[in-house]
């Protein structure tokens, strides 16, 4: 089942154009949603959570037409971004009192079961806590009113190699139910590599792959050397070039190269890398 869908949408904003985007996320998985900074990945955010409307195309969540479903759609959606956006003076302890008249199916018992694993106090004010205490207590919120969806806009971003480690603790947790799925929009490609299930790709409002990230990793790979030596590379297998000072380094498709040559599997910077500059 896909819970998140995206079909052939456009979106013209300025000068700014998504053009005919198209991927699905399906119960059970994790989306790492990538591309540079003004690729449309916030655009997209904003288009599933009806902050925009599309030009063409329909986008769905959970089987319903976000356009038509908008009230029902968000309340079974967790929305984390960057930044907390509650009012600052709050405590952990008022989020709960009143978060709890505005969600029916708020828990206090896995809020507050949540705030004591992951370290969060109850009463001190947010504009108190630490960046990283605020991006915990926001996943912590969203996980609180038992969301079937999370889309995660940079929520690990700012934030130090531990407390990044917590956050993805926390999505994991989420995950424990297979009828789940998350969107995760990020700039820190490592926290994809270790709990994304699939990769989407835009570039300049464009889609340049949605692929299993595991058929990604091992479906292509790196190889370097003299360009003397590329010759024994299938021009048909190179997706992209660099070249450095000895020589050149190629993204190839593994199945068109012969299995005696040495490639080294890419990380998914790498796979940007070349996508994006590497065809130039």
């Amino acid at each position: 089942m896909n819970v998140i869908e995206v079909n052939n949408v456009w979106k013209r904003i300025k000068k700014f154009q998504l053009t005919n985007i198209s991927f699905h996320v399906e119960a059970g998985t994790i989306a790492g949603f990538i591309g540079q900074n003004g690729s449309g990945k916030s655009t997209t955010l904003k288009l599933l959570l009806n902050l925009l409307k599309p030009d063409e195309g329909e986008l769905f969540i959970l089987g319903k037409n976000v356009a038509d479903n908008e009230v029902d759609i968000k309340a079974q959606i967790g929305v984390v971004f960057d930044e907390l956006h509650i009012p600052q003076h709050l405590t952990a302890k008022d989020i709960n009192s009143l978060y709890r008249e505005l969600y029916p199916k708020w828990n206090t018992d896995t809020f507050y079961g949540l705030l004591e694993r992951f370290d969060v106090p109850k009463y001190d004010a947010i504009k108190k806590m630490s960046k990283g205490m605020k991006a915990k207590l926001g996943i912590i919120v969203a996980l609180s009113y038992d969301p079937k969806v999370l889309l995660l806009d940079e929520p690990t971003s700012g934030l130090d190699p531990i407390v990044r480690d917590e956050v993805l603790e926390l999505l994991q947790t989420f995950m424990e139910q297979e009828d789940r799925a998350i969107l995760i929009s990020s700039h820190i490609t490592s926290d994809l590599e270790k709990i994304a299930d699939s990769i989407v790709f835009i570039h300049e409002g464009k889609m340049l792959f949605h692929e299993n990230k595991d058929e990604l990793q091992y479906g292509y790979g790196i190889w370097k050397g003299t360009h003397e030596e590329a010759k024994v590379i299938p021009k048909h297998a190179i997706i992209g070039k660099r070249d450095y000072v000895f020589g050149v380094e190629y993204l190839v498709q593994r199945e068109f190269v012969s299995p005696v040559i040495e490639l080294t599997k890419p990380t998914i910077d790498e796979l940007m890398l070349f996508f994006v500059r590497g065809r130039k």
